[in-house]
Formats: structure tokens, C-alpha cells, sequence
């Protein structure tokens, strides 16, 4: 883990602008300002989806539900491209919110789970830092200061509640991690990995001068969680290339220590 430490650290040593980082590997960390506070970007959607999955269990969600796609949020995603009159099941807004982390698809969700729910819900994960204060494209809430909000160290829990724990049942986190595995966004841990060796379940955030990742790696019985926040950015591709050799780095020690 020293060497792992010491390669994050050369990474770390020739970022341009502020990182946060958490990494966890069989009981061992690495941690970089993984309190401090970011904009989430679409890291935001990670503990909507477990709430989605709270409410399902809890008989207050129906996942097979159908939604009429009656609002396009815009930004990224495809539902804009829908027809105002297609429907959709409750479990299928939740994959295409956090597969191709589409904005309209977690506006409704926000609007199925309730805000002040949601609200709740991250104090009972244990998330301290993270904050949803607007829908996804509310260019009015941001002109009024009201943004969504995380840390490393809030993301690093989420991850870990989609792969052990009892917040879930174990059928939820085993359907959260599928659908985190088909993730579309595969530019920044997973760039540089070698996929047919390991399994990545993740997801991205972006936002202008922001880039963000977090993602559960397994190899075998090995399993990494890795939180990477980034934001002041003058060079967004540079920052993105960093994120992959981080995960490169991450994957080297996976894979060795298989």
C-alpha cells in the first residue's frame, strides 16, 4: 500500500487546480482533503439511486411503474431525444440517471423520492457534506447560490453502501452495482484499466472547471473504493487523464496483489 501511497502522491504533486481524494483497499486508506466540500456535479445521482432503492424496498416506490416523460431537463442524457408521450418504468429512469447520467430521468426521480426525503435519507447514510439543493439544469436555484454538494469521504460511503452493509438489502446492492457497471462514462478510473480483469461499477460528475469520479474495483476477492474530486480546472483533459493514471495506479495494485 506504501507504493500505492507514494504513486498517488507523485499524481497529486502536479495538479493544477484543488483534488479531494479517498481510496480504500482490504482496511487500508488513502486520504486527501476527504472532508473538504465540492460541488457534486452528477456524483449527486449515487445516493439517489440508493434512496430509490430504500423506497422500493420500504413498499413506497414501485420500480415497475410507468413514468410519462413530460419535462426535459436537458444536459446530458438521452431522454431529451424522447417523445414527450414515451414511458418509462421507475427502474428504468434510475438506470438511464446513473448509465448516461441523465438529468430528465433524475428530475422526475427527485420529484417520485421527494426532496425533503432525500433530504433525510443522506443523514441517515451518514453523509455529512453532501447536499442536494437544486434539480439537475436549475440554472434559476444556481443564480440563487442553491447548488448540490459532497466530500470524498461522503462518496466513499456511498459506495460502500452499494457493496456491503445493511442499509440495502443485499438484492438492492447487488442491482445497484449492476447498474453501475454499465456505466457509459469510462474516460477517468477506469481509462487506463485493463476491463476483461477487473469489474468497475462507478460514476462521473461534470461541470464547468469540474471533473469527479468514484467507483468500486474488484479482481477476485480484492475490492477497491475510489473517490476522486477535482475542480478549479483550467485543463479539464488534463485533469480527466489524471483521474485515469490514479485508477491505472489503483488497478497495477489490485492486480499484483491478486
Amino acid at each position: 500500500m506504501e507504493q500505492l501511497k507514494a504513486k498517488i502522491e507523485e499524481e497529486l504533486r502536479s495538479s493544477n487546480g484543488r483534488i479531494g481524494l479517498a481510496i480504500e483497499i482490504e482496511g487500508e486508506s488513502i486520504c486527501v482533503n476527504s472532508e473538504e466540500v465540492f460541488q457534486s456535479a452528477s456524483l449527486i445521482k449515487l445516493p439517489i439511486l440508493i434512496e430509490a432503492f430504500r423506497q422500493s424496498e420500504m413498499g413506497k416506490l414501485n420500480e415497475n411503474e410507468l413514468v410519462s416523460i413530460t419535462n426535459h431537463a436537458g444536459g446530458s442524457g438521452v431522454l431529451q431525444a424522447f417523445s414527450r408521450d414515451a414511458l418509462l418504468t421507475i427502474k428504468d429512469l434510475m438506470t438511464l440517471m446513473i448509465t448516461v447520467s441523465d438529468n430528465t430521468a433524475t428530475n422526475l426521480l427527485i420529484d417520485k423520492l421527494g426532496m425533503e426525503t432525500i433530504h433525510r435519507s443522506f443523514e441517515k447514510m451518514g453523509l455529512q457534506h453532501t447536499a442536494l439543493n437544486r434539480k439537475m439544469m436549475d440554472f434559476e436555484a444556481i443564480e440563487q447560490g442553491l447548488d448540490n454538494y459532497t466530500s470524498p469521504l461522503d462518496m466513499m460511503t456511498c459506495l460502500r453502501i452499494v457493496k456491503e452493509g445493511d442499509f440495502l438489502a443485499k438484492q438492492s446492492r447487488e442491482e445497484a452495482l449492476r447498474i453501475l457497471s454499465y456505466q457509459q462514462f469510462q474516460d477517468r478510473l477506469p481509462g487506463m484499466m485493463e476491463l476483461d480483469m477487473v469489474k468497475v461499477a462507478n460514476k462521473t460528475g461534470s461541470l464547468p472547471h469540474i471533473e469527479h469520479d468514484c467507483a468500486v474495483v474488484t479482481n477476485n476477492e480484492k475490492t477497491a473504493y475510489a473517490v476522486v474530486l477535482m475542480d478549479q480546472l483550467d485543463d479539464v483533459f488534463a485533469a480527466k487523464l489524471k483521474i485515469s493514471r490514479i485508477g491505472k495506479h489503483i488497478f497495477d495494485y489490485l492486480v499484483e496483489k491478486a
